[in-house]
């Protein structure tokens, strides 16, 4: 997959691609939906099958203070587009100048004269431009530059519509296996180890402090997979700020690995997975007995994860 960083490098592009556009935060079921289609239209006639997406979020631009947190970093964005086999994936950087640009600009600039698409693929719910023109609007003015225009409905599982907003709803209350459904996959975050108090290898626990690009699940403990040098592990992670052994202290993430030969991580890029929620974070009245559930949690995780093709 090639990723071009604006519209105007994308001119490379072969003329007569179909693009779908969006935001793409989380490349979720309905997100794919939106590529299946385009993979559909565009090779059969040897076309290019294009995403085009925006960094940072538009929001983050425009309504900062509003803003949502990102369920995926620019970087993991692209990995996921690149594994829903799209020939190409352009990223528009998004600034107030650009915000400017109403939809017959968008259409006329962007999508007719630097990508020279001949079809787009879009949610029913898209919007474009200054002013926010809805695809009723935006219809006729592809159709006078010759694209045609695809609507795709929302995607629906387990009678959920699939959203990123709904996802983030289901982070924040904890379910990742909720979250799991609409994703496809289970919710990951990435990022370096950071070094923290010691606590858990002195306990016998030993944990990678993880500095997570995308947001976090709801305080608690979760059964998890991990991936560090490519190597994959089991394990437990606890999101929250150790009630047991501080008494305030910031959201930290620490992942304690299963089977791990216990070498020095700090700085290494770790990846988690949320695989399930065992139980939420709390204060016990004893060390004893906040390492005596570490354990359980241990056994628990160990469990659930055989349970889910392997630790």
């Amino acid at each position: 997959m090639h990723v071009f960083r604006s519209l105007l490098e994308a001119r490379a592009l072969p003329r007569g691609c179909a693009v779908a556009i969006g935001n793409f935060d989380g490349v979720h079921l309905g997100h794919r939906r939106l590529f299946e289609l385009v993979l559909e239209h565009a090779h059969p006639r040897e076309a290019a099958a294009a995403a085009l997406t925006f960094d940072p979020h538009p929001a983050r631009v425009l309504r900062p203070e509003l803003a949502p947190p990102l369920i995926t970093p620019l970087e993991r964005k692209l990995e996921l587009l690149a594994g829903c086999g799209l020939d190409a994936v352009v990223v528009q950087p998004f600034d107030l100048a650009y915000a400017k640009a109403d939809a017959a600009e968008f259409v006329a600039r962007d999508l007719a004269g630097h990508l020279g698409a001949s079809e787009v693929v879009v949610g029913r719910d898209f919007t474009a431009g200054r002013g926010r023109t809805r695809v009723e609007g935006l219809a006729p003015l592809l159709g006078a530059r010759g694209i045609a225009l695809t609507l795709v409905d929302p995607v629906a599982q387990d009678g959920l519509v699939v959203s990123s907003t709904k996802i983030r709803e289901l982070l924040l209350e904890g379910n990742v296996e909720g979250a799991k459904e609409l994703l496809g996959r289970p919710h990951d975050v990435e990022g370096s180890v950071k070094r923290g108090a010691g606590r858990g290898r002195g306990f016998g626990f030993g944990t990678a402090n993880l500095a997570p690009l995308a947001m976090l699940p709801a305080n608690g403990v979760y059964a998890v997979r991990a991936i560090l040098g490519g190597q994959p592990y089991g394990g437990v992670c606890n999101v929250g700020v150790k009630p047991t052994v501080q008494e305030a202290g910031p959201l930290e993430c620490e992942v304690h690995l299963f089977d791990f030969d216990g070498r020095d991580l700090y700085g290494e890029l770790l990846r988690v997975a949320f695989v399930a929620r065992l139980r939420e974070e709390r204060r016990y009245p004893s060390l004893d007995l906040l390492l005596a559930q570490i354990g359980k949690d241990v056994a628990k995780a160990r469990e659930l994860l055989r349970a889910a093709g392997g630790v």
